[in-house]
């Protein structure tokens, strides 16, 4: 631990000088782009030069595109073509047809993942998220390594083990994880409905302790909750990855792909938030097996869940370390 912790004083003193080489982060990443892709017509925030190494931001939940929002600069004005979606059930994307099952499942977010990569005639990219978003791009770099360049992921191999989702976790995992044992009743469907905002905000402070954010960034991001779909992909996700619903049938074959736990061989760096409040730091042995390629795990200390918008320049760093070492 004490070699971690070395690690992450040096991360936030490079945060504290890319804050003060950048310019101010953006308000709004605006304007939008949309595109057909998949099941989805997505909308997404671009920036950098068009011929510049592309990288795909992910964001996670119960977040949007403007936790990339400080990260999203660093990487144009290193000259990367960033690309930055909202998922399926968030902001301004909606499903093409209402006969689509608003599914959540892990399958789904890597498919749509892969799905906004061939619209944009895009073959091969660095992949960074968290939370859902990271589960997308780790869907991808595990099934699809030749459209991966790099891949950051927070919460390292971040591809559910659903055949093994109800061996219980030590009281203290569970405890944290009671949003969604609550999402898989009813009454968490109708307290989702009822009050998303309440409950998201929760959720943010739980999950990042130490990160002080104002009722400003909040409400930034929550407008993208009232996405027509929001609740039942979100209720779908947390459902289905305890076996307790069916997935969507068109991905039933990526679905059984990751039910056998597929390596990751792309470089990768992972990261653990010492202060995540929704799952605990791991050393990087804890993940080793899911990772048949190079890969550098890191601590990071005061950061929780939210790790992009929370030091974002120590996430564009790593960012921008595996597009250098990929050449591009």
């Amino acid at each position: 631990m004490h070699a971690a912790a070395a690690g992450t004083a040096v991360a936030a003193r490079q945060d504290s000088t890319l804050a003060q080489r950048q310019n101010q982060p953006m308000n709004a990443m605006t304007p939008l782009q949309h595109i057909r892709a998949g099941v989805l017509d997505i909308a997404y925030f671009e920036t950098g030069p068009a011929d510049g190494p592309p990288v795909f931001l992910m964001h996670g939940f119960p977040y949007d595109i403007h936790t990339y929002a400080e990260v999203a600069p660093i990487l144009a004005r290193a000259g990367c073509r960033v690309i930055v979606p909202y998922l399926r059930g968030f902001g301004p994307t909606r499903f093409l047809r209402e006969s689509t099952p608003r599914s959540g499942e892990q399958a789904a977010l890597g498919a749509d993942l892969l799905a906004l990569m061939d619209a944009l005639a895009i073959p091969r990219a660095v992949l960074a998220g968290y939370d859902w978003g990271g589960r997308a791009a780790c869907v991808v770099a595990a099934l699809w390594p030749e459209r991966c360049a790099g891949l950051v992921s927070f919460n390292s191999y971040n591809i559910q083990d659903i055949a093994r989702a109800m061996e219980p976790d030590i009281p203290k995992n569970e405890h944290s994880l009671w949003y969604q044992f609550y999402f898989h009743s009813e009454r968490g469907r109708a307290g989702l409905a009822r009050h998303r905002r309440d409950l998201t905000r929760l959720l943010w402070k739980l999950w990042s302790p130490t990160w002080a954010f104002d009722d400003a960034t909040f409400e930034r991001s929550a407008d993208a909750f009232d996405n027509p779909d929001f609740v039942d992909v979100v209720i779908h996700s947390y459902r289905h990855r305890y076996g307790l619903v069916a997935g969507d049938p068109a991905y039933a074959e990526i679905e059984q792909y990751l039910a056998t736990q597929p390596a990751i061989e792309v470089p990768c760096i992972t990261f653990d938030g010492i202060d995540d409040g929704v799952r605990p730091p791991a050393e990087a042995a804890a993940h080793a097996h899911r990772f048949a390629g190079p890969r550098s795990h890191r601590l990071v200390m005061g950061v929780g869940h939210n790790m992009p918008q929370e030091v974002p320049g120590v996430f564009a760093e790593a960012v921008l370390e595996l597009v250098a070492s990929q050449g591009q």
